[in-house]
């Protein structure tokens, strides 16, 4: 590590730093001051407040200033840096895997989560009882994500549902070389049933719903919706998903793409 601090669980083994080093960008003007934080001491950090459900401001004295690495991971977030890195090691993984880079299928989803005080667009779930905001994702039939957008609770599972699809849609139009185009169908249940003709017409996917047996009761695995309920599952791991703690949406997006890459990163660190 460098430092001469104790590690912690979240910190990045030399593997999966080798992974995620160079996908940051190098400093490459010559003013201001030398950078005194090595990238790995904030990038742990970080992982360290997402993991543990740490306030920014509580961070342990050993770690860098919590200025410093909130300053980073906001610039970052701005950057729409957590992102990019989601989808190159989605990418990395599905090819270790013996899949192709892209997806042809997906799935997709809504979780209701309650929100602490203020912020942006909170509203209440009827259906749940969830005051706070509901996060919508795509994944892919491995269970990595592909996306997520936050809203309010109060919107209705089908509008959330064309807000994802259509800004996915747009990520894959703006991609280079178009290289997103294998994907073909999407899975999803029965709150989506409303926008099959819709996601047809605007993104040219078919939204295929899966259905509850005739008769069942209690929980049932169904097929394919299982995958994504798992991938919240995992998320729900990380202490700082267990609420949406974040004042902007944008960073509530951006904690799940933080969770979804230290996930990957053991995944790969694991099989390298």
């Amino acid at each position: 590590m460098g430092t001469n601090r104790q590690a912690y669980p979240t910190d990045l083994n030399d593997t999966q730093w080798a992974l995620l080093a160079p996908l940051f960008p190098e400093k490459t003007c010559g003013r201001g001051r030398p950078r005194r934080w090595p990238m790995r001491e904030i990038l742990c950090a970080i992982f360290y407040v997402l993991r543990s459900g740490e306030a920014w401001r509580l961070m342990p004295h050993d770690l860098p200033p919590w200025q410093t690495v909130y300053g980073y991971y906001w610039k970052w977030r701005n950057a729409h840096l957590w992102e990019t890195i989601n989808q190159l090691l989605a990418e990395t993984v599905r090819k270790r895997e013996g899949r192709e880079a892209r997806p042809s299928a997906g799935v997709i989803d809504s979780q209701s989560v309650k929100t602490a005080e203020g912020g942006e667009e909170r509203g209440v779930d009827v259906h749940k009882q969830v005051s706070g905001r509901k996060r919508h994702i795509v994944v892919d039939t491995l269970g990595l994500l592909w996306i997520a957008v936050v809203h309010s609770a109060g919107v209705p599972d089908g509008s959330g549902g064309k807000q994802t699809l259509l800004a996915l849609f747009e990520r894959i139009k703006h991609s280079l070389h178009n290289r997103w185009c294998r994907l073909k169908l999407i899975w999803a249940d029965g709150a989506y049933e409303d926008i099959v003709d819709w996601v047809k017409q605007h993104c040219g996917w078919r939204l295929d719903i899966v259905r509850r047996p005739e008769g069942s009761k209690g929980f049932v695995v169904l097929p394919r919706r299982w995958v994504v309920e798992r991938t919240f599952a995992w998320l729900g791991r990380y202490r700082r998903l267990s609420k949406d703690f974040e004042h902007q949406v944008a960073s509530s997006e951006a904690m799940l793409y933080l969770a979804s890459i230290h996930r990957m990163l053991r995944l790969l660190a694991v099989e390298t």
